[in-house]
């Protein structure tokens, strides 16, 4: 396979595996243990509101700043205090940044929570500086997709003349096939949007 096709294949599976988990994406989010609410931990463990504004767009930097001083003000009375205004911080920190997404706020979900197979190697290649696992990952997803649809409409598509049942089996096996491979060939060219698109807050560091 060459480079710009499995190049292709990435953005295609990428771009429709997110379409298709809208809850699975959002849980990643949200979680106690997802990207947001580790950079609020680490914005309030180091004082520095700049580890987590980069998640949320510039016209909401001013609600992320009050509600970080409010926290560090009340953080340092006691445990219990610091375990309610942590949860505050990253309650209002994800709510802000899934709105810049256009998504709901549903509350934070648990660590630990099955995220499937395709967000932790994404975060993995991310980390270890290559994208070959998650290629293989998207590439043998679609593969078997195709081969799939396309041996259900190529084992149906010899149908005998007046065997209405027959015809229409192969009819919703051909559309279906015909649908995966537009879906992929579509996707192939989709823009992928940010949270933000084009309103990209500038981190402070």
């Amino acid at each position: 396979m060459r480079v710009t096709t499995t190049a292709a294949l990435i953005a295609a599976m990428a771009t429709w595996m997110l379409c298709a988990m809208p809850a699975t994406v959002s849980a990643h989010c949200d979680s106690l243990d997802g990207p947001v609410v580790r950079a609020a931990q680490q914005a309030l463990d180091t004082r520095n509101v700049s580890q987590v504004l980069i998640w949320v767009g510039a016209g909401d930097e001013a609600e992320i700043r009050a509600a970080f001083d409010q926290t560090l003000a009340v953080r340092g009375l006691n445990a219990r205090a610091k375990a309610l205004a942590d949860r505050y911080f990253f309650e209002t920190v994800v709510r802000v940044h899934r709105a810049g997404e256009g998504a709901p706020y549903t509350g934070l979900k648990p660590a630990g929570l099955n995220l499937g197979p395709a967000i932790p190697a994404a975060d993995r290649a991310l980390a270890d500086g290559s994208p070959d696992a998650v290629l293989r990952l998207l590439a043998g997803k679609m593969e078997a997709g195709l081969h799939m649809h396309f041996e259900a409409a190529f084992s149906a598509k010899n149908w005998k003349a007046g065997d209405v049942d027959a015809g229409r089996r192969f009819v919703k096996a051909y559309v279906e096939y015909i649908h995966y491979v537009e879906q992929l060939h579509e996707a192939m060219g989709a823009a992928v949007h940010g949270h933000f698109d084009d309103k990209m807050p500038s981190a402070r560091w």
